[in-house]
């Protein structure tokens, strides 16, 4: 039921969709250019990935390099890109929760089916 009794004022529906629409592309484009990096092994590898999680450079500081511990060095990469990951995990949670959670309460009041 809606506030009042009353049908909601679609016009007014409509634009607050369009508007939700809208901060959800920024968010999703921002998120698209923004860069995370971390590093593992007291920065000896780092990783920088983009908002989206894309992998975008690693960078390995040549006194993690030994030859005869290939592993180590193997293990610090997959370190730093977890954590860079994750770092762009949260920042997109940070940049699209709010929306997500704007959009799923105003469907959720209307009974729309597929929000």
């Amino acid at each position: 039921m809606f506030p009042g009794g009353g049908a909601p004022n679609m016009q007014k529906l409509l634009k607050q969709a369009q508007q939700m629409q809208a901060d959800y592309l920024a968010a999703q484009e921002e998120l698209n250019s923004a860069e995370v990096t971390a590093s593992a092994g007291g920065g000896l590898v780092s990783a920088t990935v983009s908002g989206a999680g894309e992998l975008k450079s690693v960078s390995i500081d040549p006194k993690a390099v030994d030859l005869d511990d290939l592993e180590t060095l193997e293990d610090l990469v997959v370190a730093a890109v977890a954590a860079a990951n994750a770092d762009a995990k949260e920042l997109a949670e940070e940049k699209m929760g709010p929306i997500t959670q704007a959009m799923s309460g105003m469907s959720g009041g209307l009974g729309l089916p597929g929000m």
